[in-house]
């Protein structure tokens, strides 16, 4: 997105935790959200774009997944998904951030990519193994938990 001057068009990225980052509009793109947004604000020479559900390292980290995924360079398939999988090289708390902020963000591949690793990480496990990797509270009683066993029994 380039403006009348031939200067690439900056978007002012304001993140929960107050640090901002300037970014291009093109880079962006990847986001439905911030795209959205940007398409609201029309013609305006500074756009200034609010992510409250984001914080800055998680934006940051973002940003590099979008900037790589927006490159205008020649895409090599092969090289893209080996980058891919290193990028997804996160520990838990980083993916479970990553996999909010890129949903609210809309950004439909990295959540895809989020949720597949969350999906390896739990094939396999019990629900209690599930609970205590994410920190899950389990708020059923063991009445409850037993029906929901009885009529997920053909699953097993």
């Amino acid at each position: 997105m380039a403006s009348e001057e031939g200067k690439t068009k900056m978007v002012t990225i304001r993140c929960s935790d107050g640090v901002q980052f300037d970014v291009d509009a093109a880079v962006c793109s990847l986001s439905q959200t911030i795209s959205c947004i940007i398409e609201d604000c029309g013609h305006q020479e500074t756009i200034s774009v609010p992510l409250p559900h984001v914080d800055s390292v998680t934006f940051g980290k973002i940003l590099t997944y979008m900037t790589k995924h927006a490159s205008k360079a020649p895409i090599d398939e092969k090289n893209l998904k080996a980058w891919d999988a290193e990028y997804m090289e996160i520990d838990r708390d980083t993916l479970c951030n990553l996999l909010l902020a890129s949903n609210y963000m809309k950004i439909k591949d990295l959540v895809n990519m989020c949720a597949a690793k969350v999906a390896d990480m739990i094939r396999g496990k019990q629900p209690e193994e599930i609970r205590e990797m994410f920190n899950i509270e389990n708020d059923f009683t063991p009445e409850e938990e037993e029906e929901i066993r009885k009529e997920n029994a053909c699953f097993n």
